[in-house]
């Protein structure tokens, strides 16, 4: 197991070191200059003050210097200055992770769980009229763009029910503290948090059952019938386990995809994450916000990965994970 978290950190380096660069030569790529737009903003436009802006940032220097100052930086956990906010990229990514890895966390276990839980339902009734309406549902949910269930989902809880917060992470000016303020957190986490996990929870709810009716069909099943097992005995032990196997690869490549969707969500709810910071920066060509986003966005992804790989250990030990 060490040997195994060794090499696959080591590997997770060289990614995040190679995944830098493209995104760099990519950024620096697009049209426009962010000396420029600063320079727009400060309501200067001068030659002088250019020339001023681009030394401050380093952007009078060559790209390739550029990079490799930066990729040094990133080595020591160094991600720059943000220009815009006027503040190190660290700090704001710090200030908003923990927001994002909230909603997305909680997003990860409700398509999870209800997805696992309802291709059980869909797989043990198969044929039946219950099989079908969760099928149904769940292609339902996953046809939907998630967008527009965001935008329905606030018309329908928040301004006709009147049930949950539209937008935000907490009431704003309402002073809360302890158990007070986690609960109103979490009330304003229901309709992201839920929308986000409906989504990715179709395809977990499809995976679970195809997996089950193709696990229900192999010999050491019909064995486990042979011998007069219960019922539930044969679902919990023989056919569930082993169904999970396909579920848990799926799982690991949908929680990076959940970084991803938390994009959309946050900007439609006002979620302050590293998602919305994103798209805030993107529209100011913050290029040091935009890379650190992406590198602890990366980091983040291949992390999941990695918890993946050693959960395979524990859903059936006899799998070894090859470095």
């Amino acid at each position: 197991m060490l040997r195994l978290l060794v090499e696959r950190l080591l590997k997770i380096v060289v990614i995040l070191v190679g995944i830098t660069v493209v995104n760099f030569a990519l950024i620096h790529a697009a049209p426009g200059d962010p000396a420029a737009v600063m320079a727009g903003e400060a309501g200067e436009a001068d030659a002088i003050f250019l020339a001023q802006l681009r030394e401050r940032f380093g952007l009078d220097k060559p790209l390739v210097v550029q990079l490799g100052l930066y990729v040094g930086n990133i080595l020591h956990l160094d991600f720059g200055y943000s220009y815009r906010q006027g503040r190190p990229v660290i700090d704001l990514i710090v200030e908003r992770l923990p927001a994002t890895l909230l909603l997305s966390g909680t997003a990860f276990v409700i398509s999870l769980g209800l997805g696992v839980l309802a291709g059980v339902l869909a797989a043990s009734r198969q044929g039946r009229p219950s099989d079908a309406l969760v099928s149904t549902l769940a292609l339902l949910f996953y046809a939907t763009p998630l967008f527009w269930l965001a935008l329905m989902a606030v018309l329908l809880f928040s301004v006709q029910l009147g049930w949950f917060p539209a937008f935000g992470y907490e009431t704003v000016g309402a002073g809360l503290t302890g158990a007070a303020r986690l609960l109103d957190i979490l009330h304003h986490l229901v309709l992201p948090a839920t929308t986000l996990g409906l989504f990715f929870m179709a395809v977990y709810v499809r995976m679970t059952r195809a997996s089950m009716l193709e696990v229900s069909r192999l010999d050491f099943v019909r064995t486990a019938r042979a011998k007069g097992l219960r019922p539930g005995a044969i679902l919990r032990r023989h056919v569930l386990r082993n169904a999970l196997l396909p579920v848990v690869t799926l799982a690991g490549l949908q929680a990076g995809q959940l970084v991803g969707g938390a994009i959309l969500i946050e900007t439609v709810f006002s979620w302050p994450g590293i998602g919305r910071l994103m798209f805030e920066a993107l529209g100011q060509r913050d290029y040091n916000l935009l890379l650190g986003v992406f590198v602890v966005s990366a980091a983040m992804v291949l992390v999941f990965n990695l918890i993946t790989d050693l959960l395979y250990r524990l859903v059936d030990p006899r799998i070894r994970v090859s470095a």
